[in-house]
């Protein structure tokens, strides 16, 4: 008896939908992707219990002749690819022919649709093919609209092992929700709308660029915390890649990657190459393990990127990973030196429904930690803010008392602007620096001074690492790191890990300033230091600096690792809090912080700065309403 066999098209394609079918978000995705392939103008989608009891998909698109709809069912029917080398340039959203069959074979299908006769946009003859799972129950002639629309009821009723697996209504619900928002965003051209039995969720008209559509989502004030971006970057003599999108300010930090979204030819993706890339942009401007909200866009030639990796299309290759990655990154970057915007001090201002009828203002009572925890979605662009861990330790702010009306703590932005004006453009920056009058020290630790639009404090033990970190890093550059030969030399015992660490590390602690070498087993003497590091440190630091956790992999690249030993000799150089400072080396550190490139965080992430704008004093002071 044979021991293989042909799989039934019936099995072939459960096991199909299991690839791409996976929640019904994922099915709200292949047709909404469906509907945009087909030049469709407006898209409308209502589901009931979260889409596991009804998905409808409706636009109004190219639609489809009756002998179409049909093929459309079948597994690999495809109008997307025409020949092999039209797979390595792909140019839609769909292209292998899985879909339809695949959501088919596993719920209650019924696809309704009718093709344009003429441009104008008359409707032809239409077509209703209603399918239970997998099996055509009927094929009928109707008149309908131009367009097509989908209903999906009853998702997994024949696959109950996977529907239970489902969660709960407003848990699907909100998959969906966060679906349909981000293809908004890539799309400001059409009309978007989302819908339940008991209200909408999503209503958006067409605008005409990204911003307006950014901020239609999530309001004026979430658009006036973030940067707008936009830079074109060349991958090699005819091919190029244009970068834009929107990121969130240096004091925005989120505890994981879920507010980092990305798309590539305005195709949604999951790719760790870009996440890389905008983690790189932020480097030394955000805490360890903290990460940014940022919405990227990719424009490249179809033939750059392979869209053709997995099943769901969320995976893809760019054909020169490296130079994409630096690009990213360097426009990111770039964005955020520009702008150089600083934190200000916390008020109570009065929370208001956003854009979109799907945000709630959030509670007074919701602790900050939460809602830098929650993703970067419809339900949580309320959220946006800053903890109130940055103020100083043993400093307090007593606000006015509040209105009898709902409040909440947030950051203020600058007079707000019109909404002409771009992102990033309503926040304090950093220029008047170079202008601030010292007037003391609070606890000998923080400088308090004065400036044209308020009252300014920073934390001198990271301004100075700040200083020192872009000094010492033009110094590498230029070749002119300053070291200091120690008197007696310093022996440092390792254990295993360490002296692996220090075999990883030495070029770039000997371009640093150090002058070590092995000194027997698992020991190394230290004969000089860079300038500024007291022989007292030299253990603790060079402990730290050969954690095993501090060095970089071969993965990683070495100006990571050249990066991290630099914010590290700063920090050990730079003054220390409790150190009492004199008028003219106030004057001075503020002077020297004004010329750095990223004044408003220290090479760690923390902040240096924070401002207490004239508006807000006499806010406070009940002198301005």
């Amino acid at each position: 008896m044979a021991l293989i066999r042909v799989l039934t098209d019936q099995i072939a394609n459960k096991i199909a939908a299991g690839e791409v079918v996976e929640r019904p978000a994922s099915v709200v995705k292949e047709l909404l992707e469906n509907s945009l392939d087909a030049n469709a103008r407006s898209i409308a989608i209502a589901v009931e219990a979260g889409g596991k009891s009804k998905i409808r998909v409706t636009d109004d698109g190219e639609g489809m002749l009756r002998d179409d709809a049909l093929l459309s069912l079948e597994r690999h029917a495809t109008s997307k690819l025409s020949d092999e080398d039209s797979l390595s340039r792909i140019s839609t959203l769909g292209f292998r022919g899985e879909a339809l069959p695949a959501i088919a074979s596993v719920s209650h299908f019924t696809l309704a649709t009718a093709p344009a006769l003429n441009p104008a946009g008359d409707a032809g003859e239409g077509t209703q093919i209603v399918v239970h799972a997998g099996t055509i129950q009927s094929v009928t002639t109707l008149g309908l609209s131009r367009g097509t629309s989908i209903t999906v009821a009853n998702l997994f009723a024949n696959i109950p092992a996977r529907k239970k697996f489902l969660k709960s209504d407003d848990t699907e619900l909100g998959h969906i929700s966060t679906l349909v928002t981000h293809y908004a965003l890539a799309y400001p051209e059409i009309r978007f709308k989302l819908s339940t039995p008991h209200r909408d969720l999503l209503s958006l008209a067409p605008v005409a660029s990204h911003a307006q559509r950014f901020e239609q989502i999530f309001g004026d004030e979430t658009f006036g915390q973030c940067i707008e971006f936009n830079h074109t970057a060349d991958l090699a003599h005819e091919a190029a890649v244009g970068i834009f999108g929107f990121a969130s300010r240096p004091e925005l930090q989120k505890l994981n990657r879920n507010s980092i979204f990305i798309f590539v030819n305005r195709r949604l993706v999951r790719d760790r190459l870009l996440q890389h890339a905008v983690s790189s942009a932020y480097y030394n401007l955000l805490p360890t393990d903290t990460y940014p909200a940022v919405l990227l866009f990719l424009d490249l030639p179809f033939s750059e990127v392979d869209v053709n990796v997995h099943p769901s299309k969320t995976e893809v290759r760019f054909q020169r990973q490296s130079l994409v990655h630096d690009a990213v990154r360097d426009a990111i970057r770039s964005a955020l030196s520009a702008q150089r915007p600083v934190a200000s001090f916390l008020r109570e201002r009065t929370a208001h429904p956003s854009a979109s009828p799907s945000f709630a203002p959030a509670p007074p009572t919701r602790p900050w930690s939460e809602a830098l925890a929650m993703p970067f979605s419809p339900g949580a662009a309320a959220d946006l803010g800053i903890a109130t861990e940055v103020l100083p330790r043993g400093f307090h702010l007593t606000p006015a008392p509040p209105v009898p009306q709902p409040q909440r703590l947030e950051f203020p932005t600058a007079a707000a602007p019109s909404s002409t004006q771009p992102a990033g453009a309503r926040s304090p920056q950093a220029h008047e620096l170079g202008e601030l009058e010292p007037l003391g020290q609070i606890h000998e630790s923080f400088i308090v001074a004065s400036g044209p639009s308020g009252l300014w404090l920073i934390d001198q033990h990271v301004a100075h690492e700040r200083i020192l970190f872009e000094q010492i890093g033009r110094d590498r550059l230029s070749g002119s790191i300053e070291s200091q030969r120690l008197l007696v030399p310093v022996v440092l015992p390792l254990d295993a890990a360490g002296a692996l660490s220090f075999a990883e590390c030495a070029d770039e602690l000997s371009a640093s300033g150090f002058d070590a070498e092995p000194f027997g087993r698992n020991t190394i003497v230290v004969k000089a230091t860079p300038a500024g590091i007291t022989q007292d440190k030299i253990e603790r630091l060079l402990q730290e600096l050969l954690q095993p956790s501090a060095v970089t992999q071969h993965s990683e690249a070495m100006s990571t690792l050249r990066t991290r030993i630099t914010a590290t000799i700063a920090c050990h150089a730079a003054i220390k809090v409790h150190m009492k400072l004199t008028p003219e080396k106030m004057t001075w550190l503020l002077d020297a912080l004004a010329q750095t490139e990223y004044p408003m965080t220290c090479p760690h992430g923390r902040p240096v700065l924070l401002r207490y704008s004239t508006e807000e004093i006499l806010r406070a002071f009940k002198r301005l309403h």
